[in-house]
């Protein structure tokens, strides 16, 4: 019993200096947890979904998951065989009155438009976890930095997982960040690596944001969770919509399908692209992650001309082949005669553009 003992307290305290580095953030406190526990989005000390969501799907169990995903038998082509093709387009000197979108893999994309610049979950480290030697990016997929990145009128977080709010990279640009656009309790994590909080925009769902040029963002709910230790949801997700005065934007952030794709699209739609999470999937968290079939209904729903499917060729987070996403999503696209857009990573698309144009670059 001394001896069990023991190894429980050695456990602890190992645990707890683990957790103590500051790639772990820190948790809300003070009138920011005022502000949190005051939120109707807010109860049992934690963040809830508009609709009841189960973090494993029935029928299946988490000693079930757990043993797939470490011990079970691997697609062949979980990770890909050869360099993730790509572009590495100069962000530094892009026109400023250039619109357009680039994606820099996983969820990362750049967006300028209006002339004003938005990083959106910049997970620019060759890794998406807490330590160095996990969830490595695939050759090729990794080729912008911190260093590439230019100076920025708006950085914006979605939540706060690992593989969208990077420590390294976050820490890095904070010179060149003017604002942070991030949802409730997430500010918690930037205050501790350095930004202040007047350049902090944290709010709720349901929040609108006047941003320069008469650009509005409007935080929207989405379905999924948070948290960067054990616990869970002491921080909100989000996702937005972006409005400028010539087109209209939705940021889908990570988000299993539910009703409020539906409710969005009703009170913001048509948008003109809609960059939805499609990658990183299992049936058995489909309540917190969209399958390739979800993803085109939630476009149908929101009532998107273009569709921008991220959240894939970068990291290997679920059990299908790396570029089972892409090949999904746009053969159901052509079912239903949708418009996907399939960039590389680096290839900027010109939001003014009414006919684009993409290799099938993960078929090799």
């Amino acid at each position: 019993m001394i001896y069990l003992l023991f190894i429980i307290c050695l456990l602890i305290l190992i645990y707890n200096l683990f957790t103590r580095r500051e790639v772990f953030g820190a948790e809300p406190a003070g009138k920011r947890l005022d502000r949190m526990k005051k939120s109707v989005h807010y109860k049992n000390k934690q963040f809830q979904n508009l609709s009841p969501t189960p973090s494993i799907a029935e029928g299946y169990s988490m000693p079930r998951v757990m043993y797939d995903f470490f011990f079970a038998k691997k697609d062949p082509y979980l990770k890909p065989h050869k360099i993730i093709p790509s572009i590495h387009t100069d962000l530094k000197n892009l026109p400023k009155d250039e619109d357009v979108f680039i994606w820099l893999g996983h969820s990362s994309y750049y967006i300028q438009t209006d002339g004003v610049s938005f990083l959106i979950d910049p997970v620019l480290s060759s890794y998406g976890s807490p330590v160095k030697f996990f969830n490595k990016a695939f050759l090729g997929s990794d080729i912008f930095k911190p260093e590439d990145i230019p100076q920025l009128d708006y950085l914006v977080i979605t939540h706060d997982h690992y593989d969208h709010l990077d420590y390294p990279t976050v820490k890095s640009i904070r010179p060149k960040v003017d604002k942070v656009i991030l949802p409730l309790g997430v500010g918690a994590h930037l205050e501790k690596w350095g930004y202040q909080q007047d350049q902090l925009i944290e709010e709720e769902w349901g929040a609108e944001v006047l941003l320069k040029n008469n650009i509005k963002i409007t935080y929207t709910p989405a379905r999924h969770f948070s948290g960067r230790r054990f616990s869970r949801n002491g921080t909100l997700w989000t996702s937005y919509v972006l409005e400028t005065l010539s087109k209209k934007i939705f940021l889908g952030g990570d988000s299993g399908y539910d009703t409020h794709f539906k409710m969005i699209g009703e009170k913001f739609g048509p948008f003109d692209y809609a960059i939805i999470e499609n990658g990183q999937y299992n049936e058995a968290w489909k309540y917190i992650h969209a399958l390739p079939e979800d993803v085109i209904q939630a476009s149908l729903d929101v009532n998107a001309r273009n569709i921008i499917p991220v959240h894939s060729a970068k990291f290997a987070l679920a059990l299908h082949a790396w570029n089972e996403p892409l090949k999904s999503i746009t053969h159901l696209g052509k079912q239903r005669n949708l418009t996907i857009l399939t960039p590389m990573i680096g290839e900027p698309v010109d939001l003014n553009s009414a006919d684009h144009q993409f290799k099938v670059w993960w078929e090799d």
